[in-house]
């Protein structure tokens, strides 16, 4: 490991690493190898009136959560990091989700809250419906991939693997919701499938009380990759980028 963190050999050929401040040491990610991952930004997650509001979640504190997604996103385009987007759900029939032989079926707390209260079936995490859609603050741009999943990992069954192997990309920086669920859950199949995973601990929110972040915060630092924060990315990528623009102008000036 050198004073700029851990380094992969990818990332040592390449040459053009940056070093992001994280625990428990800093890790060198280069721009063009690095997607942002933005994990389930929908109705559902955020808003009152979605599918964690009304099966009981506290969803009080997911603004400053927006707030701070947007900024890691900002940062990324400026230097042309490629963000992903994640639309966690199924069809209206809701065959995606699985039936009684499915322990997602018994499991997933939009299933279980629909067949508590009827009057909701159709209406939570399904395809067309306005919790599935991604919330007004966080839109795609052009440039942006944008991914629907069945289940809690955004690795399975889609094609997230190969489109991050034909665009060379080996770092997956984590925000979104929920921190313990599929947050965790795609970082880990991502360190089985050998990518470096960073959380942005202050950019993810947990679904249950905070200990249930702290805790996946805990796993993920210890086991499986690198927890750093909003500011920190924002420092190494958006700032060295609008510093390097500024530096070509005046050049060409």
């Amino acid at each position: 490991m050198s004073e700029l963190g851990v380094r992969a050999g990818f990332t040592e050929k390449l040459g053009t690493g940056k070093s992001l401040k994280a625990e428990p040491e800093a890790i060198c990610l280069a721009p063009e190898q690095t997607a942002l991952i933005v994990i389930d930004m929908q109705n559902a997650y955020t808003s009152q009136g979605g599918y964690l509001d009304l099966a009981g979640f506290d969803i009080s504190k997911t603004k400053p959560v927006v707030e701070n997604i947007k900024k890691a996103v900002d940062a990324a385009h400026a230097a042309s990091i490629q963000v992903i987007y994640f639309k966690n759900g199924w069809d209206a029939e809701y065959k995606e989700a699985g039936g009684k032989d499915s322990p997602n079926f018994h499991k997933s707390n939009a299933l279980k809250t629909m067949r508590k209260h009827p009057e909701l079936q159709g209406q939570l995490l399904a395809k067309g419906s306005w919790d599935f859609e991604l919330i007004d603050e966080l839109q795609p741009l052009p440039q942006d991939l944008v991914i629907e999943k069945p289940r809690y990992s955004g690795f399975f069954n889609t094609a997230l693997d190969s489109m991050l192997r034909v665009r060379g990309i080996r770092n997956l920086v984590f925000v979104g919701i929920a921190t313990n669920v599929c947050v965790e859950s795609t970082l880990r199949d991502g360190f089985f499938l050998e990518y470096f995973g960073v959380a942005l601990a202050d950019a993810c929110h947990q679904a249950g009380p905070v200990e249930a972040h702290e805790a996946s915060l805990y796993n993920i630092k210890t086991f499986f990759g690198w927890v750093s924060d909003t500011a920190n990315f924002v420092d190494t990528f958006q700032k060295e980028s609008e510093l390097l623009k500024e530096t070509k102008s005046a050049v060409s000036a």
